[in-house]
């Protein structure tokens, strides 16, 4: 059997045929960004990795900000349980880059166990096997509840993840399994922005709604005018009989009532994105979890990670559940490499996917599979990937080299995007476009520099919007060159970014670059030409042509005086790209020192040369 080299470094191994992490049998999943700046570290142990280095060998020709280093740096430090301060594994070395500190050896594993994660996968039930995958560890941990819910042990089941990772997928196929393999009943109830805070109860009454109208319904409905009249009543299934008011809706009754539902069928209750139930709803959940009989009932909840601010009362009831064992989290991670590769397989209904497409797919899609499927429909809408063939014989083919090809944003995507972004305030929407005219990541001085608002205001407004939505977060805190500390904050998935960039106008947009550049200018007064580069960047998306060319002859300039020829004479050329807006006498001093630039590099290469030694 085929083995794969794995880097080791205790308790960990890293795994770059799957693009995952291990500990022990645990597999951990990494967003490809964040894999890629752990295995360049651990790849290259004991030694100084520069920010430069780091940036060129993962960004190639593409600028990047500093700060998306320290956001994943400080996902990767909480990965692996580091500490700055006494690092056992990254070692931040202020103003250069970071080593990697801990010893690195070979470590081997089968193919065939490092793809499944060392985890006996459980099969599940009819065709639901073929809905998901990548997630076999967490369909094992859905099994063995399974198994202690027949057993008579309640269980109380949290599926947490961003959106589009996978949870109602998840919680879908492993429902109808359990459904048509043991005669289980299903009952679900979703949550709906905005209903919570006028309609108590609203996903346990379509539950319960679920329930009664399902073909075995009688008796959940004999049961609940029994034990839970009030709650029946507020169904409207009765024909007959006087209503009970809403108030008189206790909890306790539901309870039992529940508990003696699936006393004949064990019973799972779905609620499906907690992150927008009502205080009422969480109040039962609650109940029911904490109940000490016997039952063979199951509540199984799904939530956005990031959609739960801090002191919401979802965030204080998982805590404390899971703290007291009576709940247990299942957090979907991003899938590997390898899992999006058969993801795509599926949904092309081949086995023959090309290397580049998979690639691209797992890039774009961050490992996200509801993007990676709407990336994949985006393709065959642009004719980037298109069917060969005929009488249901040939291959899916790719019409364009991927790597020179800018897709952009699916419209399926770009609508979800602007469906969140209208739930916001104008001004919290301000702030998501200002961010964005950044990168990834976003700092707050800049968001306010391009707003023209007050700094401190400004950071208090990002924060509370970080705790807020599900796709930013704050990502740290950055010095200034004046010795004051702006946080700066990330957006969770690049399209994200790219949605709110592109809703701007353009004249807007133009704006709001130049001030950022501007500012970027004032705060690094008579050290200007360190940040030139990032200046020239913002002047070029400004469409201030004369700007972004002398911004990129300063940090040419600054290049060469740090021996930095090769950087130094790329700068001028990208600056005489633009010629055309230069005064001649402009082109001409360009020209020149692009020259001087390429003679030091001449000079420099001649001077690296071995010469043989004469005997």
């Amino acid at each position: 059997m085929r083995s794969i080299q794995l880097k080791q470094f205790a308790p960990f191994r890293l795994d770059s045929a799957n693009e995952c992490l291990w500990r022990g049998d645990e597999r951990i999943a990494l967003q490809p960004k964040p894999f890629a700046v752990l295995r360049y570290l651990v790849e290259n142990p004991g030694r100084l990795i520069t920010h430069d280095e780091l940036l060129d060998a993962l960004w190639p020709e593409t600028y990047v900000q500093p700060q998306v280093l320290r956001t994943y740096m400080l996902e990767l430090r909480k990965i692996l349980g580091d500490d700055a301060a006494e690092p056992r594994f990254i070692e931040t070395m202020p103003k250069r880059g970071y080593r990697f500190v801990a010893a690195v050896t070979e470590a081997e594993a089968s193919a065939s166990a490092a793809g499944r994660g060392w985890v006996a996968p459980v099969a599940m039930a009819g065709e639901a096997a073929g809905e998901i995958v990548g997630r076999e560890e967490e369909v094992g941990r859905l099994q063995a509840e399974l198994e202690r819910l027949a057993a008579g042990q309640r269980r109380m089941v949290m599926v947490s993840g961003e959106v589009g990772i996978g949870k109602t997928a998840l919680v879908d196929a492993f429902s109808r399994a359990a459904c048509a393999a043991s005669g289980m009943m299903a009952a679900r109830g979703q949550c709906v922005p905005g209903v919570g805070r006028t309609e108590e109860y609203y996903p346990v009454m379509e539950a319960l709604r679920h329930l009664c109208t399902a073909p075995e319904g009688e008796t959940a409905r004999r049961t609940l005018k029994r034990m839970a009249p009030a709650w029946l009543a507020m169904l409207g299934l009765e024909a007959s009989g006087a209503e009970v008011p809403a108030r008189e809706r206790m909890p306790g009754s539901l309870c039992a009532a529940l508990e003696e539902i699936s006393a004949t069928r064990p019973l799972i209750l779905i609620f499906e994105d907690l992150q927008w139930a009502d205080s009422a709803t969480l109040n039962l959940i609650a109940a029911l979890a904490r109940r000490r009989a016997g039952a063979k009932l199951m509540v199984l909840a799904t939530f956005r990670t990031r959609g739960v601010a801090t002191g919401h009362p979802l965030k204080t009831l998982k805590q404390e559940l899971l703290m007291q064992r009576l709940c247990i989290e299942i957090a979907l991670g991003p899938l590997d490499a390898a899992a999006m590769m058969k993801l795509l397989r599926r949904e092309l209904g081949t086995e023959s996917v090309q290397q580049q497409l998979g690639n691209f797919i797992y890039v774009h899609a961050e490992g996200n599979p509801l993007f990676a499927i709407v990336l994949l429909r985006h393709l065959i809408a642009q004719k980037f990937l298109v069917w060969k063939g005929k009488n249901g014989e040939g291959e899916w083919k790719l019409t364009a080299d991927l790597e020179g090809v800018d897709a952009g944003v699916p419209d399926e995507l770009a609508q979800m995007v602007e469906l969140e972004i209208e739930r916001l305030t104008a001004k919290e929407q301000s702030l998501l476009e200002a961010g964005s005219l950044m990168n990834i990541a976003f700092p707050a001085w800049a968001v306010a520099a391009a707003l023209g608002t007050d700094a401190a205001e400004t950071e208090e407004a990002c924060d509370a919007l970080a705790q807020k939505i599900y796709f930013v977060q704050h990502a740290g805190q950055d010095e200034l060159p004046n010795g004051a500390r702006s946080a700066f904050y990330a957006f969770t998935h690049g399209l994200y970014r790219e949605v709110l960039y592109q809703r701007q106008s353009a004249a807007r947009r133009a704006q709001r670059h130049i001030r950022v550049a501007e500012r970027l200018g004032e705060l690094f007064a008579g050290r200007e030409a360190h940040v030139a580069r990032e200046m020239a960047l913002h002047f070029d998306a400004a469409e201030s042509w004369q700007r972004g060319a002398r911004a990129r002859r300063d940090a040419a300039r600054y290049a060469r005086e740090r021996q930095a020829h090769a950087e130094a004479a790329e700068l001028l050329e990208k600056a005489l790209g633009r010629a055309e807006h230069l005064s001649q006498a402009e082109v001409e001093e360009i020209r020149g020192e692009l020259e001087q630039a390429r003679q030091a590099m001449k000079k420099t290469s001649k001077a690296g040369r071995k010469v043989p030694l004469k005997l």
